[in-house]
């Protein structure tokens, strides 16, 4: 049985999102990929930002856990990358959610 003991290393991602359904999308998106290896956990789920009233679950949340630094520093590099090709893809494809998040700032 898996306990903190076996995992001291941890580390909590939080990447906010212009709306909740960009946020949700990221997370299935993201969901699909499991970690190869035992050694690590990821949970991932989306959060209401911190700080804000009615705005939805707009932030992604990932939570890891390792049984080593190293190990928490490979999975989260390959994590990062999927996160970059998500986003890029979101950028290209919902334009308008976007650009009037950027217009809104």
């Amino acid at each position: 049985m898996a306990t903190a003991d076996n995992f001291p290393c941890s580390l909590t991602l939080q990447v906010p999102f212009p709306d909740a359904r960009l946020a949700f999308v990221a997370l299935q998106a993201l969901r699909v990929d499991k970690e190869l290896s035992g050694l690590v956990k990821r949970e991932l789920s989306t959060v209401a930002s911190p700080g804000s009233e009615d705005a939805g679950q707009t932030v992604l949340q990932v939570d890891y856990k390792a049984t080593t630094n190293r190990m928490l520093r490979v999975a989260v590099n390959s994590f990062m990358d999927s996160l970059a090709l998500v986003l890029e893809v979101q950028e290209e494809m919902d334009v308008d959610v976007i650009e009037s998040e950027k217009a809104n700032n």
